[in-house]
């Protein structure tokens, strides 16, 4: 791997590395004189994705302090919201609601290193009409059938974690659904012109949000 990236730095000015090895791009940086970005590592860490969805939350809300969040599927895996529910300890007063399947909860081990005095979290098996109702943000991720060794565990839990109009009945008129992208069916394209419905608008927001992160590191 080494010498594949020594390689391309060679004709290159920084190297953009999605990766299935968790913590690879740590490993690499001392092989490199240029920038690596960590662009996913396995069921890592994805920052770049977890900036991007704060520029979208202030965009979208005009503020992250304050706010309830709610982060709902696969948080054992799902990488992106490892990289988030680090960067909300920056603000003040958040309010996070886990909500997942018992066998994927966010990891143990990073929620202990996570947790800090100025945001609150709760951890649920189901998204309930009162975790629906306070929610400020809907953060949606896919239940990955990959990590699943028995397809019949996936399909078995899956029907419980998706999200369509009537599940939404009960939410704030000024709420934002989001999702990294792709979904699956855990998002019903009927959500798709709800003027909440932000994940498209979320990728816009991330060509700014990279664009900003590159300047910054090559400068």
């Amino acid at each position: 791997m080494q010498d594949t990236l020594r390689t391309i730095e060679s004709f290159s000015d920084a190297i953009v590395m999605r990766h299935p090895e968790k913590g690879i791009h740590h490993k690499m940086t001392k092989y490199l004189k240029h920038p690596i970005f960590n662009a996913g590592d396995g069921a890592g860490e994805h920052p770049t994705q977890a900036l991007l969805d704060l520029y979208t939350i202030k965009r979208e809300l005009g503020h992250l302090d304050g706010l309830t969040i709610t982060l709902l599927g696969d948080l054992k895996y799902g990488r992106t919201v490892h990289s988030l529910l680090r960067l909300f300890g920056l603000f003040d007063n958040v309010n996070v609601n886990l909500v997942s399947p018992e066998s994927l909860k966010f990891p143990e081990e990073l929620l202990n290193e996570i947790i800090k005095d100025n945001f609150k979290i709760v951890q649920s098996n189901e998204l309930t009409e009162d975790i629906i109702k306070s929610s400020d943000v809907l953060y949606v991720t896919r239940l990955q059938r990959e990590r699943f060794t028995n397809d019949s565990d996936y399909l078995k839990i899956k029907s419980g974690y998706n999200v369509n109009k009537k599940i939404l009945e009960p939410a704030k008129e000024k709420m934002i659904i989001m999702h990294p992208l792709p979904r699956v069916d855990e998002l019903d394209e009927d959500l798709d012109d709800d003027p909440r419905a932000a994940y498209f608008r979320q990728i816009s927001y991330g060509v700014f949000l990279r664009a900003a992160l590159v300047e910054a590191v090559m400068k």
